[in-house]
């Protein structure tokens, strides 16, 4: 099932479409280069859009498709957000992403759409391996950008911004970034570091503790907590995503807790009925203490430009001593 997020790292692609499948979206671009209706079997609206305004840069694709929801972020974010005519049913960020056409989702994207659509481009993940190859086959120009850590968020934005005609503003962003994670560095540099376990996905509200997939060694997230002033207390054989039961965070026995719960409201709860199932192990170094947290908010799973906010929470909670709100 996919995720709020962007789905995790080596995560299956979906599946090449059949044969005949093949030659029907030929025919259907075919149809499409001569200006002609395109009836898309996923039930848009039966007239193309009309195409955008020019594009400020020669060359620059005007129909933009992001099959990954920190891509549609990047692109907003380097602002050509206009030039985007497709996403997935779970991009959300900004606002006005909710009003433009759905093509599927992470692990099954609809060709169909995309032709339909009359996309000049398709922004997707390195993971992509299959939608990738089969849109190559369709004609469809692809861009593949990787997140699987800071520097990756960072070459993507970079990437994209390169290839929309962006550059300028995609390096204002990425300078805004490093200054910010800078900023952190440099303010916790000489303080204690705490040992922190970040679930990423779990039950809750049950009031009990059970299947909890925590961040691992050499995960996006273990790199957060070091940049901001952490250490990263699970280390529990080689999985990146290992699952932990009660006993076995009791074992870990962290410092600090940080639930990351992006689904949270729409499942209806509240921070502290989150926290209330931490508190079924009161044994816990940090629940004894008081040091569970839970972040709720989407960029916090969404490894995109809005990743170093996640940075700047974490090092809000394990250093609440710092003066953050001075420059």
């Amino acid at each position: 099932m996919d995720a709020p997020g962007d789905s995790a790292p080596n995560a299956p692609s979906s599946p090449a479409p059949s044969p005949e499948r093949r030659r029907t979206l030929v025919r259907v671009i075919g149809v499409a280069l001569v200006g002609l209706v395109v009836v898309a079997s996923f039930g848009a609206k039966a007239l193309l859009a009309p195409a955008p305004r020019e594009s400020s840069a020669p060359g620059a694709p005007s129909r933009i498709v992001s099959l990954a929801p920190s891509i549609t972020e990047i692109l907003f974010a380097l602002g050509v957000g206009d030039r985007v005519v497709g996403v997935t049913r779970f991009c959300d960020h900004p606002a006005e992403v909710t009003a433009i056409a759905k093509v599927g989702g992470y692990h099954d994207p609809s060709y169909e759409a995309i032709v339909g659509l009359r996309a000049d481009l398709v922004v997707l993940l390195r993971e992509h391996e299959r939608p990738r190859a089969y849109l190559g086959e369709l004609g469809i120009e692809t861009l593949s950008v990787g997140n699987a850590t800071t520097d990756d968020i960072l070459d993507s934005i970079m990437t994209v911004g390169r290839r929309t005609g962006a550059e300028a503003r995609a390096r204002e962003l990425v300078e805004d970034i490093r200054a910010r994670l800078a900023r952190v560095q440099e303010r916790t540099r000489d303080l204690g570091r705490s040992r922190v376990l970040v679930s990423v996905g779990r039950s809750m509200g049950s009031g009990s503790l059970k299947d909890v997939y925590v961040a691992g060694r050499g995960t996006l997230y273990d790199e957060a907590i070091l940049l901001a002033g952490g250490e990263n207390a699970c280390s529990v054989g080689g999985a990146t995503y290992p699952k932990l039961s009660a006993e076995g965070v009791l074992r870990i026995d962290p410092d600090v807790i940080v639930d990351l719960a992006a689904d949270v409201k729409t499942a209806g709860l509240t921070e502290e009925q989150v926290i209330a199932d931490w508190r079924s192990i009161p044994g816990a170094r940090a629940v004894r203490e008081g040091r569970v947290h839970v972040i709720s908010e989407v960029y916090a799973v969404r490894p995109g430009p809005r990743f170093v906010s996640l940075v700047e929470d974490l090092a809000r909670i394990l250093h609440p001593g710092v003066d953050w709100g001075r420059e």
